[in-house]
């Protein structure tokens, strides 16, 4: 089978590796986003996707503008059999859709209609799931709202950040993808329409969707600890400046106000919604190095009777 993929991220470089290696599949080209500013020095590199595809010797295709009648016609002069989608970035038009004769084929990181949007698994984790999953589906020209191919369910652990999970979902969501194709070539595998009643949405993350509201309860705000990792992360307010939390759900109760800092047999204890206690690991105040909770209070001679911020 004749295939395009596309994408940009490391959540999509294992589904291109498994096409590149297999007899199955023989990759015509990659569609990426352009080059952009990555990482803390903000230097203009490629993308994970693009770098995998070049190593393989694969001509990369990176449109501003995916919808521009360049791409168009590149896609068109490449005729592939089927495009393989996976966090690309950008919504593909109704006449790109219509060139593959099986579609454009996406790995979508939930078990739709759960989770449609850009960050289902940051969602799924901060919402305390203990289970999500892992969709093929064929793209329409709304979001996820395609008819689906074939699904897989994945455990959350329940420590697991969003980049465990995500590394664990992306080495997972390959073979799916093969056996999609495989299935839609045999005529094996027949789609079947979403439930659009049952949808629930994952939106793009906010800087502002890591600010704790320290009214919750200390599990709710641990699970947004773990979901919103790395960025924007969990933060508050100390003394006027951002800083950034690390902690878990500590046994016991207080009649403490919300984000009351206590002391107690030596840990540092953030008092949070309904009485119930999270145990701070780490902080870090902006523009300052992470450090563990007792150095921060040492380090900012915390005072009885402090709290954190909104």
């Amino acid at each position: 089978m004749h295939i395009v993929f596309c994408g940009t991220p490391v959540f999509a470089v294992p589904t291109l590796k498994l096409l590149l290696a297999s007899p199955e599949f023989k990759i015509m080209g990659v569609i990426s986003q352009p080059d952009r500013p990555r990482g803390r020095g903000q230097e203009v590199s490629p993308s994970p996707v693009k770098m995998a595809a070049a190593a393989a010797g694969i001509p990369v295709h990176q449109p501003v503008k995916i919808q521009s009648d360049d791409s168009f016609d590149w896609l068109a002069g490449i005729a592939p059999e089927a495009v393989v989608i996976i966090a690309y970035g950008q919504i593909i038009p109704q006449r790109h859709l219509a060139i593959p004769r099986y579609g454009w084929i996406n790995l979508h990181a939930s078990l739709l209609p759960k989770y449609r949007g850009a960050a289902p698994i940051n969602w799924a984790i901060a919402n305390g799931e203990s289970r999500t999953g892992l969709t093929t589906m064929r793209v329409d020209a709304r979001l996820d709202t395609g008819e689906i191919l074939l699904q897989q369910e994945v455990t959350i652990g329940p420590r697991e950040t969003t980049p465990e999970l995500a590394a664990r979902m992306a080495e997972a969501g390959a073979p799916l993808i093969e056996k999609s194709l495989l299935g839609l070539q045999t005529g094996s595998l027949t789609p079947r329409p979403q439930d659009h009643s049952a949808a629930t949405y994952a939106p793009l993350l906010r800087r502002n969707d890591g600010r704790i509201p320290w009214a919750l309860t200390a599990t709710e705000i641990y699970n947004r600890i773990r979901g919103f990792a790395p960025w924007p992360g969990a933060f508050t307010i100390f003394r006027g400046g951002l800083c950034q939390v690390w902690g878990a759900p500590s046994p016991g109760t207080t009649p403490a106000p919300v984000g009351r800092i206590l002391t107690v047999d030596g840990d540092l204890i953030v008092a949070c919604g309904s009485g119930t206690l999270l145990r701070l690991e780490s902080v870090k105040m902006e523009g300052r190095k992470r450090v563990d909770a007792r150095e921060f209070a040492s380090g900012v001679r915390l005072k009885d009777g402090e709290s954190f911020g909104p």
